[in-house]
Order: structure tokens, then sequence, then C-alpha cells
């Protein structure tokens, strides 16, 4: 099957990047299907939110793209045996002597990006689409341009057939990312990745804070309130 470059397939965690992603994805691509991974993460709560995130969005506006199969890999016992994380343990989350968070998983991507890359392979999609980007991160180096930009060329050649990587929100703090989710879909689409989708490492969603749902304190509650703040700050949102 012919990779069909107008065809993208959606690394879709159920997370706030990758539900304006997958907004990102129906408004440029004409098919877009979805997939995700469990791999063990202690915020696994986010695969529950994946299939009504994937569902409000698509019912959100009238799209130009159609939106597809979602796809689910269980790739759990690969990276538990590989090492514990904050991300995959209920471990305190603190920095490493390398100066990353302990919730960095290594070449989580780089397994995220292989799994879809063959996946869309089989499907005849010619472009992966996914949320990384090196503005407001933790500093994992799997979401680095020049990461992406190796992952993509090897991809390439592995499959021997061209395949994008198209990171939207490379370039993009978390502010610029709540207003990009704005400029695809208003301040509707706004709500549903506000209220319906999930960042929080603990999986905590008793609470909902102004920005969403999540415990406030991990590093991922942290860089959505910081962004959702400045975004809703007087004089950056429309009135």
């Amino acid at each position: 099957m012919i990779s069909d470059t107008a065809a993208a397939l959606v690394l879709f965690s159920g997370g706030q990047d990758s539900a304006t992603c997958l907004a990102y994805a129906l408004d440029r691509y004409d098919r877009v299907e979805t997939i995700g991974f469990f791999y063990g993460q202690r915020h696994a709560v986010e695969l529950d939110c994946r299939e009504p995130l994937r569902a409000a969005i698509a019912r959100e506006r009238p799209w130009r793209g159609e939106l597809g199969a979602d796809h689910l890999l269980d790739i759990a016992g690969a990276l538990t045996a590989l090492g514990e994380t904050a991300m995959t343990s209920a471990i305190q989350i603190t920095t490493t002597e390398a100066g990353l968070p302990n919730t960095f998983v290594p070449g989580r991507n780089l397994l995220f990006l292989t799994y879809a890359a063959a996946l869309a392979y089989r499907r005849g999609l010619g472009v992966l689409v996914g949320g990384m980007c090196e503005t407001d991160y933790s500093g994992y180096p799997d979401c680095r341009r020049s990461t992406m930009a190796a992952m993509q060329a090897a991809l390439a050649l592995g499959l021997d057939r061209p395949i994008t990587i198209d990171t939207p929100l490379m370039d993009r703090d978390k502010a610029a990312t709540w207003r990009l989710a704005e400029a695809l879909g208003g301040r509707e689409l706004v709500e549903i990745v506000r209220v319906a989708s999930h960042s929080c490492y603990k999986g905590e969603r008793d609470v909902l804070h102004d920005w969403g749902y999540g415990c406030g304190d991990c590093p991922a509650c942290a860089l959505r309130a910081s962004g959702w703040f400045r975004y809703v700050a007087p004089g950056n949102m429309d009135e």
C-alpha cells in the first residue's frame, strides 16, 4: 500500500497536547486515525479519557478530515522491563543526576514513533502527527526537533517509503498550545480540551482546576497551569 500524504496517524495519549494535535490533523488532513499506548504509566486514566475526547473533538465542528480508526497498543512489558521511572512507578518525582526529571522514560517517543510508523505503513498513512515540543517541556531529549528530524530520516530509510513527522507544537509553549486550540475550534474546543483531556502524572481527576483536572503539583500540572494562566491573562484572549 502506498503512503498517502493527505492521511495522518496522530499519536493520541488523551492529554492536552495530543488533543490539540488531533484537532490540527482533522483541520489539515483528509483522513485521520489515532494511536495510543499503554506502557505501564501510573496515569493510565489518560487512556480512559481517549475515546470520549476523540468523539467530542470529532463532533466539535465540520472538519476537513474524516476521523477513522483508533488503535491502542500494549507495550507495558517492554518499557517496564527497562527500569523504573516516576512515570511508571509510584515513586516521588525528583530530578536525576542528568538534570532530567525522573518521569523521563528513556526512548519512549522513539518507540512510540517506531510502532506508529509500522502501523502507518500497513494502513497507507503518510504522516505521523505528534505533540513533541522543545519550548514548555521537561527537557526530554526525545522531544527535540533534531531528534524528530533524525527519526523521520531513519523511519523513511527503514520502511523504504517516505514518511513525515509533523510536530505542530514544536515551537509553541503551553499558552500558545491553548491559543492554537482556540484558533482551530474556538472556545468550545478549548473547553473540551480543558475538561476532557488528562495531563497529570499522578493520574488524579478528583479536582477540576481552572486549567483542567490534576493534582496541581506534578511537572505536567505545573506546565499546563502556567500555560493556561498566561493564555487567559488580560489582553491574550479575544473578547
